[in-house]
């Protein structure tokens, strides 16, 4: 019997085996919810990283705010980021900061950020 799978379904399939591999998934919604429900996502990264100790996987995650209210949950996740204490399950984040912050106000108040995320594998 002979499977044949479209482009999307692939691609479906393909992101379904990643997030039973890796925890990015939660790590997105967390931060996203951080956001109070305001962010777009623009784009999302993740390499694995490893020392001596410990392994893991780097997150770069770039969000879009568009609109005063939006723009205010930003600002918002930029103050809390640094500081939160994030409850994923087998995962440690040792390291959450804001990288780069862009603000437009015209032709309404847009403000884009990018954060990069530690997340250490706990066995």
């Amino acid at each position: 019997m002979q499977i044949d799978l479209t482009l999307d379904q692939a691609l479906v399939a393909a992101a379904r085996r990643k997030a039973r591999r890796t925890p990015w998934m939660a790590l997105l919604s967390a931060v996203l919810e951080l956001a109070q429900g305001q962010a777009e996502l623009v784009r999302h990264s993740e390499r694995a990283w490893a020392s001596v100790t410990f392994s893991g996987s780097k997150h770069l995650v770039v969000l879009a705010f568009t609109g005063a209210e939006a723009v205010a949950a930003g600002e918002a996740l930029i103050d809390a980021l640094p500081e939160h204490e994030f409850a994923l399950p087998r995962l440690l984040i040792a390291d959450a900061a804001v990288v780069r912050v862009d603000h437009t106000a015209l032709p309404e108040p847009r403000l884009e950020v990018e954060v990069e995320l530690l997340a250490l594998d706990e066995a």
